[in-house]
């Protein structure tokens, strides 16, 4: 890497958490900037952070004068760079897997149920509050139902998404169970998914990237 590793988030962004993990589980030391999602408008459309990602979305890593956006394919690039602890298995049948399980969140789940999502149904449709509450536990579910059905009886399975050490399945599927729980979506049918949030849970990796952890989080 040619320099300090600066991660800009949010305490609350999922796609940041994931990173947090990734980062964690590499023991790679990186400051926290604070992109504020809401407050004045949301700190994303400031012109000098959409220089730096113009999606306007978090999270960016930087990496010297090199940024890198989507939290995906910064994860990978961390694990390139730093293959250990390797994030994606040795064979290219395991990988595949795990993007799969990763991808069903971050490209199938997340993207339906992200903040300007949310926004848009409110400020342009007029969506009420219930109802996209309703929304989002409908994709919610929808997607752990399927991820569940790849996880039960596996023989790759294991006390994590794939075999017996974290991967990026793992960074993917715990920050989603969080916003979950955010929106109150009973997880009682995904037993699998519950049991591999709980062995996460049990490493430190994990436990400091909570948002609650973060640097930017409001006062408990």
């Amino acid at each position: 890497m040619s320099g300090k590793l600066r991660l800009y988030g949010y305490w609350r962004s999922s796609a940041a958490y994931r990173v947090r993990i990734a980062l964690n589980l590499k023991q790679l030391p990186y400051e926290q900037v604070p992109v504020h999602l809401v407050r004045d408008g949301g700190e994303q459309h400031r012109p000098e952070f959409r220089a730096l990602n113009p999606q306007g979305t978090v999270p960016v890593l930087q990496d010297g004068e090199r940024s890198i956006r989507q939290s995906l394919a910064i994860i990978e690039y961390l694990d390139e760079l730093h293959p250990d602890p390797p994030l994606l298995p040795s064979t290219a049948r395991d990988r595949a897997r795990v993007r799969a399980i990763a991808q069903a969140v971050a490209c199938d789940i997340h993207p339906l149920n992200n903040l300007r999502v949310m926004q848009y149904l409110e400020r342009e449709l007029g969506v009420a509050a219930d109802a996209r509450s309703d929304w989002m536990r409908h994709w919610m579910a929808q997607g752990f139902e399927a991820i569940e059905a790849m996880l039960a009886g596996h023989p790759s399975t294991g006390d994590f998404c794939e075999g017996e050490m974290p991967t990026l399945a793992d960074c993917c599927l715990v920050p989603q169970l969080y916003n979950a729980r955010r929106f109150a979506l009973d997880l009682s049918p995904y037993p699998n998914l519950l049991r591999i949030e709980a062995n996460c849970q049990a490493l430190d990796a994990f436990r400091a990237a909570l948002p609650e952890a973060q640097p930017d989080a409001p006062p408990a």
